[in-house]
């Protein structure tokens, strides 16, 4: 999926002319989105510097490396943004060594993340009709926000549900550990529109995990952990509302966990190990800053972070 906005993204530069031969591209990314640009650059001939952290697999560190890409691991985290703060440290301060012969697609703010989305918006369109339920993570905010600015074009009823897990700044908690990867962020990005989100589901590692499992035992998708917390709240959504059309965002492939999420011992070394049957239903809290784990939802309403925010600070 992360090819579509990293062709997008490079594409665009340099029909702008801000990113020309001999230039390296720079990014921080852990995840699909770093693969993608990765592939981009082989074929158009950039070179790549990935800036990262631990919690790369060393599966999808390899495959960078052998498509090109220069990856770096960024070991220490910063007292305020964690990990991703201190990975774009070490990118500004790679970007002032290298000056003017380099290019920083900037996923996280760029406006080519969210417009790289049309062409997905335009098959759901063709495919099922604008007015559907898209449900989807957030991490840079692209995907959800691009693909529903598309299809409200058409359809401005057509709704969005974001799915986050606990301990993301983005719509509203605190900061602290994630063991569910691939959304979710220490910094809120620029991308992630607040006020196009109808509501919010906030789901947590050991939940996420088991709802990967069931989508692959049960449909045959064989997807990561963001796919399977976007599936739960997805399903949901659809037994809730049967006569509308809900879209899941499944963002990540299974081959990265294989023997993470797909192993059982792993999960009961890593204290996610999900005993139970999947929840049926998510709890809804008064707001999303004092939500528990976990299942949250909360009902965002189109409404700005701070005019959410602002809402806690009344009670």
């Amino acid at each position: 999926m992360k090819l579509l906005p990293a062709k997008y993204i490079i594409e665009q530069a340099v029909a702008r002319g801000t990113l020309t031969h001999g230039m390296k591209v720079l990014e921080t990314s852990s995840g699909t989105f770093a693969l993608g640009l990765a592939v981009v650059c082989r074929e158009r001939g950039f070179q790549l510097e990935i800036f990262t952290d631990p919690v790369m697999d060393k599966g999808l560190e390899n495959r960078l490396s052998s498509l090109g890409a220069k990856v770096v691991i960024i070991t220490e985290k910063a007292k305020q943004g964690g990990y991703q703060r201190s990975r774009l440290d070490a990118l500004q301060a790679r970007m002032r060594q290298l000056g003017h012969s380099c290019f920083w697609p900037r996923q996280y703010q760029t406006p080519d993340n969210p417009a790289a989305y049309k062409l997905f918006a335009d098959h759901i369109s063709e495919m099922l009709d604008a007015d559907v339920t898209l449900v989807g993570s957030v991490g840079s905010g692209g995907s959800t926000c691009g693909t529903i600015e598309h299809l409200r074009q058409k359809a401005p009823g057509a709704r969005l549900i974001g799915v986050d897990t606990f301990n993301s700044v983005i719509f509203g908690q605190q900061d602290g550990e994630r063991k569910l990867r691939g959304l979710g962020n220490s910094l809120v990005p620029k991308n992630v529109k607040h006020e196009l989100y109808d509501e919010v589901h906030l789901i947590s590692a050991p939940l996420a995990f088991a709802a990967t499992r069931t989508l692959h035992e049960r449909h045959a998708v064989f997807a990561g952990p963001t796919s399977g917390a976007s599936y739960i709240a997805g399903r949901w959504r659809a037994r809730q509302y049967p006569k509308e059309t809900v879209v899941v965002i499944c963002p990540d492939e299974g081959h990265r966990y294989v023997e993470a999420v797909y192993d059982h011992e792993w999960l009961k070394q890593n204290g996610c190990l999900h005993e139970g049957v999947l929840l049926d239903a998510p709890a809804t809290e008064n707001h999303p800053s004092t939500a528990l784990p976990p299942w949250n939802r909360y009902l965002w309403k189109r409404r700005s972070r701070e005019a959410v925010l602002s809402l806690l600070e009344q009670v």
